[in-house]
């Protein structure tokens, strides 16, 4: 029994400063790895949801080269409502705009929808109304902004019924605000201020008229959830391809037209998240194996302090077994110890963060386990040699020593 007790020791009277010096290089690998992990599923969580509140289910068609504007028409419209699978089509039409507002001048970019934008983009008002099919028809001077413009502006999100200038087609115009809106994208607007636009809406027959474009440059394509995954196959084939084939490569005026799906760049982006939440792991992990050789390094400097005491159990009836066990778990206890302390922390700096930031914590059981297995495995490693050389120790010369 007194193996068991020795254990023991290495909290209670052995060099404490050393132990915790080494528990304290095991924690922060192993508070690395952690936090680096729940980052990266943190982060995948809240892209997902942004991706899946834009309209996981939507098929944007457009010009293929980024800076042009393809010539889409209601013919087309009429092409892909006929196409299997699809719920319904809306035109969009997009460019970049000025905001003129309480003579403050800011960036946006500005949207030509119509009513059916609430289904197909996800969006929706926070206060007032969206656009309508009546605003569409008549062809309104009227506008929905994001709440973001709003508190940039008069400090408050409900704005509805003020005066906003719009510099569209060259020339500023008065719109009206009938709404502020929330859209699938506005959490990465906040936490993106200024890499990200803020969006205005107005009825795409307005923007027609106010920049003498007769057709509009996107269509947005509702899927039907129920005719099966869209980005796989249905009856026919994949349904962006069926889409793609139906309007043929290019618009009227020899634009080459793309069909782009969310869920194909959401998949995307969640490759490209792993493979990077992996290589931050694997640099972080490199901390816990330089841990692991302090551990090591500890373990031999308390062999050579208690080799006396090493040959005095070994007279006494301790065999190699015992002093191997021994040793072995004090290496072990350091690992665990350090590496439970780490992962705690990495629990408690994320929890806060989250709770700081709004977003969802994710816990997951498995993930905070697995930097505690990893750093207790390699601290056994590391200390099979000390206690090897604990263990293979001659009674006769330890008490020498």
């Amino acid at each position: 029994m007194f193996f068991k007790k020795s254990t023991l020791v290495l909290f209670q009277r052995r060099n404490k400063t050393r132990t915790v010096l080494t528990m304290t290089g095991i924690a922060v690998g192993a508070f690395a790895v952690a936090l680096i992990s729940q980052i990266s599923a943190t982060g995948a969580g809240e892209v997902s949801g942004i991706l899946d509140n834009m309209g996981i289910n939507t098929v944007l068609v457009q010009s293929k080269q980024a800076n042009a504007f393809a010539a889409l028409g209601e013919e087309d419209i009429v092409l892909l409502n006929s196409v299997s699978g699809v719920e319904k089509a809306m035109p969009l039409m997009s460019a970049n705009a000025r905001i003129d507002i309480l003579h403050k001048d800011l960036s946006c970019l500005l949207w030509g929808i119509n009513g059916e934008a609430r289904e197909i983009i996800s969006l929706s008002a926070l206060h007032g109304r969206l656009i309508d099919a009546r605003d569409t028809t008549q062809g309104s001077l009227v506008c929905v902004i994001d709440e973001e413009i709003a508190r940039k502006t008069y400090g408050r999100s409900n704005i509805v019924g003020k005066k906003i200038n719009l510099l569209v087609g060259g020339n500023f115009h008065e719109f009206e605000i009938i709404g502020v809106a929330s859209s699938g994208i506005s959490v990465l607007q906040s936490a993106l201020a200024g890499i990200i636009p803020d969006f205005v809406y107005v009825p795409f027959s307005t923007m027609q008229n106010l920049t003498g474009r007769g057709s509009f440059d996107k269509i947005a394509v509702l899927i039907d959830s129920d005719s099966g995954n869209f980005s796989g196959n249905i009856t026919g084939g994949n349904i962006t391809d069926r889409i793609q084939k139906k309007l043929g490569n290019t618009d009227r005026n020899g634009q080459e037209l793309i069909a782009s799906n969310l869920l194909q760049q959401k998949n995307q982006l969640q490759g490209i998240m792993t493979v990077v939440t992996l290589a931050l792991s694997v640099i972080a992990g490199i901390s816990l194996f330089v841990a692991g050789l302090t551990v090591m390094t500890t373990m031999l400097v308390s062999v050579h302090e208690r080799t006396r005491e090493i040959g005095i159990k070994k007279s006494v009836g301790a065999g190699n077994f015992d002093i191997l066990r021994e040793f072995l778990s004090e290496s072990a206890l350091l690992s665990l110890f350090g590496s439970a302390a780490g992962v705690l922390a990495a629990f408690a700096v994320s929890f806060t963060g989250c709770q700081f930031l709004g977003i969802k914590f994710l816990f997951s059981f498995e993930r905070f386990l697995s930097p505690v297995v990893f750093s207790l495995f390699l601290g056994i490693v590391f200390g099979v040699y000390p206690a090897l050389k604990a263990a293979n120790m001659k009674p006769i010369d330890a008490l020498r020593s």
